[in-house]
């Protein structure tokens, strides 16, 4: 689906390259062929930039997305051409301890990343990463683009004000930026332990019982990297159209699963089939359907998801099989 020749020597900024969806990302453009800079905050050892090698192929800028100076300074020196805008603190629990870090990381990190792509000459497509959790709780689901932005947590409140303020630069200066609205991604690289995903796959490559912090009735949608990682893509190639700027799209499965749904597809993937999960029942702020229409992106960028639930969790698994019989002690 996506255009390979489009993306030969295209310089391309991502921030948030060392995530689960920014590293992934990275790997594909440089295998398109664009010429990558990423924006890190962290050097992580095990992350999947560093494991994969991209993070030898690309130019690391080391940084953080609330400095406005160097985001300009990035977007001039390198004279980029299209942005990937995924840096964010992405752990709902963590935005619940420490709401002003989430703010400040993600609402005041993306009006910059915005205002210096509004100043620069050379950045003609933008990509921003929402979140389904930008909707907040509706009574109508799925999920359409045209529902409220109605965040009530702190993640939640992050999310649709960074969504909104890029709905206002679209509107305001024009600016060439298109939203995306993901459910739970998941895929190899995705070290924090307390995801349904991650978590799960540590527990039964080991043998446990996997634990589950909600009551295990909460339907989402679960989508694998790889399909997003077409999605980003596709939408910003699809750019050259003016008509989709300020747009939003939702990508997901049409195909909610509840969390222990996920448990116990994983579990019947792994080597012990006769595992329990440990329903603990112990989340606050819980939304109980949160789900998607992504009719839009069909419809509009003839993006589909190409992986089942199914067969996205094996291929999973087979990604922390191998790495953590490689760091055991993870």
């Amino acid at each position: 689906m996506s255009q390979h020749h489009f993306w030969k020597e295209r310089r391309v900024f991502v921030t948030g390259c060392t995530g689960i969806l920014g590293s992934w990302l990275t790997l594909a453009l440089l295998e398109a062929g664009a010429e990558v800079v990423g924006l890190i905050r962290d050097r992580v050892p095990l992350s999947n930039l560093k494991l994969s090698g991209a993070e030898k192929r690309i130019i690391g800028v080391d940084g953080n997305i609330a400095d406005g100076a160097l985001l300009e300074r990035v977007l001039n020196e390198y004279e980029i051409e299209v942005v990937f805008h995924l840096a964010a603190q992405p752990l709902v629990r963590l935005a619940n301890r420490a709401p002003l870090g989430t703010f400040d990381t993600n609402i005041r990190g993306t009006w910059l990343l915005l205002e210096a792509c509004r100043r620069s000459h050379t950045v003609k497509r933008i990509v921003v990463a929402s979140s389904d959790k930008a909707y907040g709780d509706q009574d109508v689901l799925p999920y359409s683009e045209s529902a409220p932005l109605q965040g009530r947590h702190p993640y939640d409140v992050s999310k649709s004000c960074a969504d909104l303020i890029t709905q206002a630069y679209a509107t305001t200066y024009n600016l060439p930026v298109a939203i995306t609205r993901c459910g739970n991604i998941y895929g190899g690289g995705d070290l924090n332990w307390d995801r349904i995903v991650p978590g799960t796959m540590r527990s039964v490559l080991r043998g446990e019982a996997p634990v589950i912090r909600s009551d295990g009735t909460p339907l989402r949608d679960y989508l694998y990297v790889d399909d997003i990682v077409a999605g980003y893509v596709r939408l910003a190639e699809c750019l050259e159209d003016p008509a989709l700027y300020g747009q939003a799209f939702n990508f997901g499965m049409d195909d909610p699963q509840s969390a222990l749904d996920i448990a116990q597809a994983i579990i019947a993937l792994s080597d012990y089939p006769a595992l329990k999960p440990v329903v603990l029942n112990q989340a606050s702020h819980e939304i109980a359907k949160q789900y998607l229409s992504s009719e839009k992106a069909h419809r509009v960028l003839g993006w589909h998801a190409q992986y089942s639930v199914k067969d996205g969790l094996r291929q999973t698994l087979a990604w922390y099989r191998n790495f953590l019989k490689q760091h055991a002690w993870q």
